[in-house]
């Protein structure tokens, strides 16, 4: 005798995202996610800090925020103080930041702090994934600006926010990755952030800054971030350890003024993000980041020279892109008639995963020939190889690349 399985659908409320697929793993040649090298995790730093913390201050597990309080491991928040000044310019204090599980955790927190169903945000046309998908969860409109090789455009933006004004929507922020743009890893002049923070202090509209990949530029220089530059207190600066230590560790952070984080803590109700993990990069961190992440990004670098010297030659010229100033991504640009939906599955199914172009964007028939390619994961061999898959897979199912532009790309390395 057998019983019949509960049925659960019944009791779902409407607007769910759609069922999560069972994990399969990753493909042979993976291109997608923001996935790091992992030869180039500090493993044994990490295992040193690991036995030192615990050993030293181990029974503070047993307090809920490590008796650190609910704004998480002070000592890792204090780290932060120094490095925020020390490459962004951010003057602020340990009690100005506030540690969540990863950069993810904080663009839920200050959604779900500012935005309701509805509402309107101002976002970059091409632009972080998890980002737009959360807003579209939420019910809120995002209005893309184009970009340019300085980042977001200022004069698309002040028409926008000049059109939004007359219809009498007043954005509740703008949200922009100045610094090492993803998906497209430009970095924005200081120039082009003094126009930004006009533009907010005029409309009254503030910004939402996300600075999680801005270790990871290629000589180490970046202009101040917007939090710093802002005389008004206008800016939310969120930030992570996912790119510059390990993605697995889940760890990031808020910096904003009193008024706004406590509100923000208020909306954090896990108890605390992973407790282990702040101490073991608190302590890891201290003596070693500065070292660490010049040596990170020669690596990343030379691998995306490999990904471009690969595009070039499986591609010629089908394939365009720019030289990111930093970071894991590249977006590159396919002839017009490929649409990177359906080559994401054909390219899957031949053992590569990519990141189609219009997940990326507000624009999706713009970015409709266009994807993503997370370069720090793979082996150098593995790029190539890779590359020559996707390659293939292109030119059966869009005639792209053609062979002959294929040998004279070849003709010119």
């Amino acid at each position: 005798m057998t019983s019949a399985t509960f049925d659960f659908a019944p009791l779902l409320p409407a607007g769910l995202p759609a069922p999560a697929a069972k994990w399969t793993g990753l493909a042979k040649y993976s291109f997608v996610g923001g996935n790091n090298d992992p030869d180039q995790v500090p493993v044994e730093g990490l295992i040193e800090a690991v036995n030192a913390v615990l050993r030293r201050e181990g029974k503070t597990l047993a307090t809920y925020g490590l008796a650190s309080g609910p704004q998480g491991y002070r000592p890792l928040r204090e780290f932060l103080t120094g490095k925020l000044k020390h490459d962004a310019g951010i003057d602020c204090a340990a009690d100005d930041i506030l540690i969540v599980s990863g950069s993810l955790q904080a663009l839920d927190l200050v959604n779900a702090t500012l935005l309701a169903r509805g509402d309107t945000v101002i976002i970059e046309r091409d632009t972080y994934q998890g980002a737009l998908n959360r807003l579209t969860r939420l019910g809120v409109s995002a209005v893309g600006i184009p970009l340019d090789q300085d980042g977001m455009r200022m004069d698309a933006l002040a028409e926008t926010l000049s059109d939004l004004t007359r219809r009498g929507i007043i954005p509740k922020y703008i949200y922009t990755i100045p610094t090492v743009q993803n998906p497209t890893g430009t970095i924005m002049p200081k120039a082009r952030r003094t126009e930004l923070l006009k533009l907010s202090q005029q409309y009254g509209v503030p910004i939402f800054e996300d600075d999680c990949y801005a270790d990871l530029i290629w000589d180490g220089k970046r202009p101040p971030a917007l939090y710093a530059m802002s005389t008004t207190g206008g800016v939310i600066h969120i930030g992570s350890f996912s790119k510059s230590i390990a993605p697995a560790l889940r760890v990031g952070y808020i910096v904003a003024p009193w008024a706004m984080l406590s509100r923000i803590l208020a909306m954090k109700t896990d108890a605390g993000s992973g407790a282990l993990e702040q101490m073991v990069l608190a302590e890891y961190c201290a003596p070693h980041f500065a070292s660490h992440v010049p040596k990170l990004t020669r690596g990343l670098r030379a691998k995306l020279d490999t990904l471009m010297e690969a595009l070039n030659e499986q591609f010629g010229t089908s394939a365009e892109f720019e030289d990111p100033k930093g970071g894991i991504f590249l977006w590159v640009k396919l002839p017009d008639h490929v649409d990177t939906l359906k080559l994401y599955q054909a390219a899957l199914a031949a053992g590569v995963a990519i990141n189609p172009g219009p997940e990326w964007s507000t624009d999706k028939a713009y970015a409709g020939n266009r994807l993503r390619l997370c370069f720090a994961s793979p082996s150098r061999e593995q790029i190539r190889e890779g590359v020559a898959v996707l390659a293939e897979v292109c030119r059966k199912e869009f005639g792209v690349p053609a062979r002959i532009a294929n040998v004279e790309a070849r003709a010119h390395i």
